[in-house]
């Protein structure tokens, strides 16, 4: 294990970027409006990369391994649009540069280096990123704002020979086109990627979301920053499904996100007691890593839980109907599971929930009401059940 981070520098309201908008001399300090006006809109940091870079290239050998090893799973998409992932320029034409963007979602400080969440067996555990409102509205709103912004002052900088003076193009985007974002964000300085293949911020750990501007102006590139992993293994040995096969690798196929979120139809057995109480992706990896005991809270309200999805029993989200489920995810990240795989989640969890006649019987009122796949979910889930009050099985 490595030793304990060393405290990040203080967060000081008089550090704030200011800067002349009425007299810019260098492309520098053009980046330094922009990253300040991307703060008001709530983005904690934004970092500076040219469509050309080298990174692109060196990617797509790594993404090519990665996919010949099958950790994709069912993402067949990440077999398409290779063209765009290695040369962003063919993405957006006209754009010279990516402004890579980090927005925080916790809405509390998680406790340090304790995964929490495994403590409460009988609760439906949704990512922290997810209680709230779907993120990627709210990122591309914002990143268009960005660019609205920087737009009003193209004609403050027809003299820097950054490409004001031409039509100005942009696009946002927000987890939404082959694009590889946090290698990017890495790229750009807004941090390093960790051993769980997040990327990790001194300052801010990484309960975080990130997306990207594409902008016609060429500006001054940032500098990647250092790797400060060092030799802690924290979130491979916490990962429940093994998911980390080595530093900086992770099987998508065997992690609870993908097989939560992504994975259609039925879940591997071998996967089913580690998911635990998991409905919707998982933290583990995060909430056990050293560097977020620096995490930050939020400025984004969009992020606050509704519908109770930080603190509800698995035996409430089993009652949800179809109706219950389509009105309180609308807008929510949790729509994109679908209906029949969000109760396949929640039987899981109620079978690896504490021992309870009461979870069998609410299991067994939803048999043979939706389809085999579910059916599959809620025997296997009753048996658990079972096993643990020692009586036969069903």
């Amino acid at each position: 294990m490595s030793s304990v981070p060393p405290s990040p520098p203080i967060k000081d309201s008089s550090q704030r970027i200011a800067v002349n908008t009425l007299s810019f001399t260098t492309p520098a300090e053009v980046k330094l409006w922009i990253t300040e006006q991307a703060q008001q809109l709530g983005f904690s940091a934004c970092g500076f990369l040219s469509v050309h870079h080298p990174l692109f290239a060196e990617q797509m050998i790594y993404l090519e391994r990665w996919l010949d090893k099958g950790y994709e799973g069912t993402l067949g998409f990440m077999h398409n649009n290779h063209h765009l992932r290695a040369h962003p320029e063919q993405l957006v034409a006209g754009a010279k540069t990516i402004i890579s963007v980090r927005m925080d979602y916790l809405t509390e400080a998680p406790v340090p280096r304790t995964v929490e969440d495994n403590a409460y067996p009988n609760q439906g555990i949704i990512a922290r990123y997810a209680r709230g409102r779907d993120y990627h509205k709210t990122m591309r709103s914002r990143l268009k704002q960005l660019a609205l912004k920087i737009e009003s002052m193209l004609p403050a900088w027809q003299h820097l020979a950054i490409g004001a003076e031409s039509d100005f193009v942009f696009r946002p985007f927000s987890d939404s086109a082959p694009i590889f974002e946090r290698p990017i964000a890495d790229a750009a300085g807004l941090g390093w990627t960790g051993k769980h293949t997040l990327l990790l911020n001194k300052q801010a750990g990484s309960f975080f979301v990130l997306g990207e501007l594409f902008i016609s102006l060429a500006l001054p590139e940032d500098n990647p920053v250092t790797d400060h992993c060092g030799s802690c293994t924290a979130c491979i040995d916490i990962c429940p499904t093994q998911a980390i096969v080595a530093p900086y690798e992770l099987n998508a196929a065997a992690c609870i996100s993908y097989l939560t979120i992504e994975h259609d139809g039925v879940i591997d057995t071998k996967y089913r007691r580690a998911i635990g109480n998991r409905v919707f992706g998982c933290d583990d990896c995060q909430l056990i890593c050293p560097w977020n005991r620096y995490a930050s809270i939020t400025c984004v309200a969009d992020f606050e839980p509704r519908h109770n999805l930080d603190n509800s029993s698995l035996l409430e989200l089993w009652q949800w109907t179809e109706t219950t489920f389509l009105e309180n995810t609308q807008g929510s990240p949790l729509r994109r599971t679908g209906y029949l795989n969000f109760l396949r989640n929640v039987a899981l969890g109620l079978g690896n929930a504490n021992p309870d006649k009461l979870i069998i019987e609410a299991l067994r009122s939803r048999l043979g009401h939706h389809n085999d796949m579910l059916d599959e979910h809620i025997i296997w889930a009753i048996n658990e059940q079972q096993l643990k009050l020692r009586t036969p099985l069903a």
